[in-house]
């Protein structure tokens, strides 16, 4: 007796990390973000590019409350915020929960220039988070060592190069084990000749498949790297799919130029 064969069942889509909806930001009569919607799943790698001045690094703020949206809504694992009709959140608690879920990476390193890096690192996880302080070095001496810099735990950040202080900057956000992680053009203040450092710390954490929302200028990385690609032109997304068809077979006239002014 034979059975039917059938067809396998395709796999659930993973869960939601991070969604907007609708997000607009405005600084008084200047409207930076005009309406972006954008969902990051758990695992994805969501490269954000485009011009200066193009809305990326707002639209990061905007996710963590670093600025008061507008309007729209965001939702992060699943869990809406909380936000009155001028954007602005309703329950700070819960901003202050949702934060602690998001590792937030700067163009600048703003790391405490009065503390060691592995102070650095366990600031947060034992003053706000109030984990054990023997837990929290422990975790801060593993994560230096996952980035290259086990032996510089009792530095202090003006004896780093930028490099060495980026890459503890990422580590310090992923002290907090955070749900996600946002990268604000991580590498726009390195000599090119750091780049390389921090971009592939940034390569292993996708390989491990962490989620992550990247705003870069780094185009060939963002094309290896990314799950998803966003292009956004003043203030909106004009184009976004998988790093193939943005990269290779944009179908707008912007971003045709954008790619080849970057080329």
């Amino acid at each position: 007796m034979t059975t039917a064969a059938t067809d396998p069942q395709p796999a659930p889509p993973r869960p939601e990390a991070i969604r907007i909806e609708g997000l607009q930001k405005s600084f008084g009569t200047l409207n930076v973000l005009k309406g972006i919607t954008l969902t990051a799943r758990e695992g994805d790698v969501v490269a954000v590019i485009g011009g200066s001045g193009s809305g990326k690094s707002t639209m990061l703020r905007c996710i963590n409350f670093l600025e008061t949206p507008s309007s729209g809504r965001i939702t992060i694992g699943g869990e809406p915020v909380a936000m009155r009709a001028d954007g602005s959140p309703a329950d700070r608690r819960q901003i202050e929960r949702l934060r602690q879920s998001l590792g937030m990476v700067f163009q600048q390193f703003n790391l405490w220039s009065h503390k060691t890096i592995l102070e650095n690192l366990i600031e947060v996880p034992v003053h706000v988070l109030r984990v054990p302080k023997a837990q929290a070095v422990a975790r801060a001496e593993r994560l230096l060592a996952r980035v290259g810099l086990a032996e510089k735990a009792g530095t202090y950040p003006a004896f780093l190069s930028g490099g060495q202080q980026q890459r503890a900057a990422i580590a310090r956000a992923l002290c907090m084990e955070p749900r996600a992680m946002l990268f604000d053009e991580p590498t726009s203040a390195l000599d090119p000749e750091l780049v390389g450092e921090v971009l592939a710390v940034i390569r292993d954490l996708a390989a491990e498949g962490r989620t992550m929302i990247l705003v870069t200028h780094e185009m060939k990385f963002a094309r290896e790297v990314a799950s998803h690609v966003v292009y956004l032109h003043n203030g909106r997304v004009e184009e976004e799919g998988p790093p193939e068809a943005v990269f290779g077979a944009p179908r707008s006239d912007r971003l045709k130029q954008f790619l080849k002014s970057v080329g």
